[in-house]
């Protein structure tokens, strides 16, 4: 492992071999400004932005992603091994005194924000086993799975607006549900209020044009890096409103990601197989690239003042359909991608119940409980609840973190009468 001049404790989530990117700001400085993580410090790529080749400045000088994302992978693997060389002892930044105080920053001095500007979210539904049980939930186990599932990545378009950063509260929604028996909707405010254990990644590359799709695989060249996410979902109201076209006010009320994005690169010790995919798909989603990693991902329900309680622990590597295969699908009608936008894998859920990924299917529908400390339990989320979502990978000492992904619920608004 490279060495570093910056102290990195033991367990810490970011090595020298991760380096996420994320946008930050300090009082002292409230411009927002490009950086990675390192220990219990970032570096601030603005300023040391002059000690890369004069075509990557710009990018590291802006106030978002974006411009980045759209160098392609040869410029971000240059980025890379240079912000590497950086960190390494004896480096420029380490011996420059007056640059070191300017570009090193200890995390706890800093706000983290969005990492880019999000032009298009789109949510997938790719988990097989979060798809058959709420398949069984709700059609029962002879036809849990829908026609098309084996056959192509489902997913809808989500809401970017609404796409926020970790540590934003979450509204409780108002809506239209239909109560047990009922037959008409009532307004009011949700009370089937749950998380969605996610996680997401960023579309980088110039994109492709109008018309043209992306070859699946060829699509490695436009994952930029991945983040942690919370799809918040109001079970009650999208039970009415879903049908005929899916998710929809159910969906748009938050999206809460990590305000770290992991690259590609730094995934790469973690590979794993594909997952089996049977029967054989399309020749246009037919993958001959492993694109499955192992990480490891878990979420703590915290009620208002008190302790968080660990509810799931679930792994990326459950997700039938790879990041790849989403992309290829995503643009086989010609649709154009642009760097910035977000692909969500949809809810991760493992084979046994302690890896569900949501309350949906932690209580199964409400007939079981969700055991917390202290003897309180839940079936779906109460107000001041808070959900915190972690990620990391780790073989042979390596260890490459996500940080967390949390948002507290708050109240919803008053109904007017």
């Amino acid at each position: 492992m490279s060495v570093s001049f910056v102290p990195v404790p033991v367990g810490s989530d970011f090595p020298m071999e991760n380096l996420p990117y994320a946008v930050f700001s300090t009082k002292s400085n409230p411009t927002h400004r490009l950086c990675v993580a390192i220990g219990e410090h970032v570096l601030d790529l603005k300023a040391v932005s002059h000690l890369f080749a004069p075509a990557l400045q710009a990018a590291l000088q802006a106030d978002t992603l974006n411009l980045l994302m759209s160098l392609g992978h040869e410029a971000w693997d240059e980025v890379r091994t240079q912000t590497q060389k950086l960190l390494l002892k004896g480096s420029e930044v380490e011996l420059n005194v007056d640059l070191r105080s300017l570009a090193l920053v200890p995390q706890a001095e800093i706000s983290l924000h969005l990492p880019a500007q999000i032009g298009d979210y789109t949510d997938f539904y790719s988990s097989i086993h979060h798809a058959t049980n709420v398949g069984i939930m709700f059609r029962g186990a002879d036809n849990a799975l829908m026609p098309n599932w084996r056959h192509l990545p489902v997913g809808y378009h989500g809401r970017a607006s609404s796409v926020v950063v970790s540590g934003t509260p979450i509204r409780r929604p108002l809506g239209q549900t239909l109560p047990e028996g009922a037959e008409r909707p009532v307004f009011g405010a949700c009370k089937l209020l749950d998380f969605e254990l996610e996680m997401a990644f960023f579309i980088g590359g110039p994109g492709n044009r109008l018309g043209e799709p992306i070859k699946v695989d060829d699509a490695w060249k436009n994952v930029f890096g991945f983040s942690l996410m919370n799809d918040w979902s109001a079970r009650d109201i999208q039970k009415w409103e879903y049908v005929p076209l899916g998710p929809f006010t159910a969906k748009n009320l938050g999206t809460t990601i990590s305000p770290w994005v992991v690259t590609t690169a730094a995934l790469k010790p973690f590979l794993l197989d594909n997952f089996p995919q049977d029967p054989e798909v399309l020749p246009y989603l037919k993958q001959t690239l492993p694109f499955n990693f192992d990480i490891n991902l878990e979420v703590s329900l915290k009620p208002a003042n008190d302790n968080e309680t660990l509810i799931s622990k679930s792994n990326f590597k459950h997700l039938y359909w790879t990041p790849l295969q989403q992309i290829a699908h995503h643009t086989v009608t010609g649709c154009n991608l642009r760097p910035g936008d977000l692909m969500a894998s949809g809810t991760i859920s493992g084979e046994t119940p302690d890896s569900y990924g949501s309350l949906l299917e932690l209580c199964w529908r409400g007939t079981k409980t969700v055991e917390l400390q202290g003897g309180k339990t839940r079936k779906f989320l109460q107000d001041y609840d808070e959900v915190i979502i972690r990620g990391h990978c780790e073989k042979n000492g390596l260890r490459i973190g996500f940080g967390t992904c949390a948002g507290q619920v708050l109240p919803a608004l008053p109904v007017d009468q």
